[in-house]
């Protein structure tokens, strides 16, 4: 059965030959990458060879030409592996979108090729230490000198840090603009361009496989050729891809929310307490009852988002609401769910774990979800609001 109403068998073979994929390749290794800290790039590679990075990229440069449905699907199924893997997603949805978005000619037959193959693997570099989510407030500088730029600065809680040999950096090509967004730009800065050095894997709470790293740039020089689309547009180009990025990260709360009610009705039904199974206790009903319908409530809300933003919509207010309340709600089920494994919810070996710890993130990055409803307050008219 489709999973979405807009799904067509295409999809549904697509999704059947992905899910098959990481069921042999990542599913029995997803724990030694855990121990690891790092997904091997030799897994990056074998994605390429399969199709499953970047499937929307233009067929001239090695793409399948789908369209962002194909993202969800592969979206879907490596979170269900574990959300080390959303650095796929990053890849795929979030960094690549900017290139084909705003790239040149001569940009786009560089590093798109690389992209699909697993060759190049992606990171955008926008936050900085004091900064969070204040991009405006960036403080790394890209200063114009004769055919480069040379960049000073620090970026810090990169996605595919370690692993990335291309990021896509914003910086301050105008230090003094006024507005201060006004002086962001958008550099495209590779692995070994002198000056660029990546700090230390960075030892998180959770998402423990996917690599997350400092980056420095110290006189870095970039070619200017490798300015994306034009100086001081960087803020705005951010904007623009914010709303895919933020429906990105509420469909991964999602996916996650719907694994941890299978795990745990499961649990409950095969676990015995004071002589009956624990799923027969009315608190473990009504619990599972509240996680159920609202993660039904989350999937119809996506679905009609997926459906708007592949037909062009603006969904900046709802894909808010969307990221805010599934990322909260996924958080809430998760210490639910944990409760009702008891003591073996938190033991590493069962799954309930290791959701309870990767999921808080979801609610931080790609804007706070206070940063969500500030941009909820300001579409509604409310005064004060801030902007997004």
């Amino acid at each position: 059965m489709p999973r979405y109403r807009w799904e067509t068998e295409e999809h549904e073979l697509f999704r059947e030959s992905l899910r098959k994929f990481l069921q042999k390749e990542a599913e029995p290794r997803y724990d030694q990458w855990e121990k690891d800290r790092l997904i091997p790039k030799s897994f990056w590679k074998q994605l390429g060879e399969l199709g499953f990075l970047c499937p929307q990229v233009d067929e001239k440069y090695g793409g399948l030409g789908l369209d962002f449905s194909f993202g969800v699907i592969i979206g879907e199924e490596m979170e269900r592996i574990g959300a080390g893997l959303t650095g796929v997603g990053l890849h795929n949805d979030i960094v690549v979108p900017y290139i084909e978005a705003y790239g040149t000619d001569a940009q786009k037959k560089k590093y798109l090729p690389g992209c699909v193959t697993g060759d190049r693997i992606t990171a955008i570099a926008m936050t900085e230490p004091g900064t969070g989510s204040d991009l405006a407030g960036i403080r790394t500088t890209a200063i114009r000198d004769g055919d480069h730029y040379v960049v000073n600065g620090q970026k810090t809680f990169i996605t595919n840090g370690i692993n990335g040999n291309l990021a896509l950096v914003a910086v301050k090509t105008d230090p003094d603009a006024e507005p201060r967004h006004r002086g962001v730009s958008l550099l495209l800065i590779e692995e070994g361009t002198p000056g660029f050095t990546k700090g230390r894997k960075l030892d998180k709470v959770g998402m423990h496989s996917q690599d997350t790293a400092e980056l420095y740039f110290e006189d870095c020089r970039v070619p200017a050729d490798n300015l994306l689309g034009e100086e001081g547009k960087g803020f705005h180009y951010m904007m623009e891809k914010l709303q895919q990025e933020r429906l990105v990260v509420a469909l991964a709360a999602q996916t996650a929310m719907e694994d941890m009610l299978r795990l745990t009705v499961d649990y409950v039904k095969s676990r015995d307490a004071f002589g009956r199974p624990v799923a027969a206790f009315q608190n473990t009903q009504f619990k599972l009852a509240e996680i159920a319908t609202e993660t039904e409530l989350g999937k119809a809300f996506l679905e009609s988002l997926i459906a708007d933003h592949l037909d062009g919509k603006d969904i900046v207010t709802k894909v808010s609401m969307a990221k805010s309340w599934i990322t909260d709600t996924a958080k809430r089920a998760a210490a639910d769910c944990m409760q009702l494994h008891g003591g073996y919810g938190y033991m590493e070996e069962y799954k309930i774990a290791r959701r309870y710890r990767d999921i808080p993130v979801m609610s931080i990055y790609a804007g706070t979800n206070e940063i969500m409803k500030t941009i909820i307050a300001k579409n509604m008219g409310l005064s004060g609001a801030g902007a997004r």
